[in-house]
């Protein structure tokens, strides 16, 4: 059996590092189905939007995203508003998708919220 990627970690990456290819990210879509790839300035990127009863619930879930990143040293976009919060990872050092951006998704994917 495949191990799923929440239960891996995060491994430094250095800007040599190459991005995912396009392969490489349709390989790995289907793991994080709730997340969608989009692109900005030419950059692959992974977006998802959570949806919250208010300003308060949207902010505590951005709390405990942001603890999860800090204990993997890889940190997302986050934008809150009222209800609702994006979260969008992709890796800034090498200007495209790593596979850590995947194993962060699937983490957040397990919150419950």
């Amino acid at each position: 059996m495949i191990k799923p990627l929440a239960e891996f970690r995060c491994i430094p990456c250095r800007g040599d590092t190459p991005a995912l290819s396009f392969d490489e990210i349709e390989y790995l879509l289907p793991e994080v189905p709730e997340w969608q790839l989009i692109e900005v300035e030419g950059i692959p990127r992974l977006e998802r939007v959570f949806l919250f009863k208010d300003f308060a619930e949207a902010l505590k879930f951005s709390n405990r995203v942001g603890a999860i990143a800090e204990a993997e040293d890889h940190h997302p976009r986050i934008i809150i508003e009222w209800g609702r919060v994006a979260v969008e990872w992709w890796t800034y050092a090498i200007n495209g998708l790593h596979k850590n951006d995947f194993i962060m998704a699937a983490k957040i994917d397990m919150l419950e919220f």
